[in-house]
C-alpha cells in the first residue's frame, strides 16, 4: 500500500505513475479520472491489465472489463474505513508530516485487523 500526500486542488491523476513505479500487479482497477493515455500506456508496459473505464468524450471508446472494475470498491471502502478516524476526516493536523504520520498508523491498524 502507498499513499501520497498532495493539494487538495490537485487532481489524482498527476501522481498515477508515481503509485504506479515499481509495482507488480496483474490489473490495475481505477476510475474515469485515470482515463489518460500515458496512464494507460504506464500499465500496458507492466504488463497489466487496464482496467479503466473510458471518459464518455473518447472519441474511440475502449474496452474493459466490467467484472473486474466492480473489485475497485474495494479501494473505495478502504478510503471509508481510513475516515473514520476522526483526525483523519477533519485534517486536524497542521503539518503535512504529521498528517501523513497519523495515515500509517491508521493504515497499519486496518492492516492489522
Amino acid at each position: 500500500m502507498r499513499f501520497f500526500l498532495s493539494g487538495g486542488q490537485a487532481a489524482d491523476c498527476k501522481y498515477a505513475l508515481s503509485l504506479l513505479d515499481g509495482l507488480k500487479a496483474d490489473a490495475v482497477p481505477a476510475d474515469k479520472g485515470y482515463d489518460a493515455d500515458y496512464i494507460i500506456e504506464a500499465v500496458s508496459r507492466m504488463k497489466s491489465l487496464v482496467i479503466i473505464p473510458p471518459k464518455s468524450n473518447r472519441k474511440i471508446q475502449r474496452e474493459y472489463d466490467n467484472d473486474l472494475y466492480k473489485e475497485r470498491n474495494l479501494v473505495e471502502r478502504m478510503f471509508n474505513k481510513l475516515k473514520q478516524f476522526r483526525r483523519i476526516a477533519t485534517q486536524y493536523d497542521k503539518t503535512a508530516l504529521s498528517f501523513f504520520a497519523f495515515l500509517i498508523i491508521a493504515a497499519i491498524c486496518l492492516w492489522i485487523k
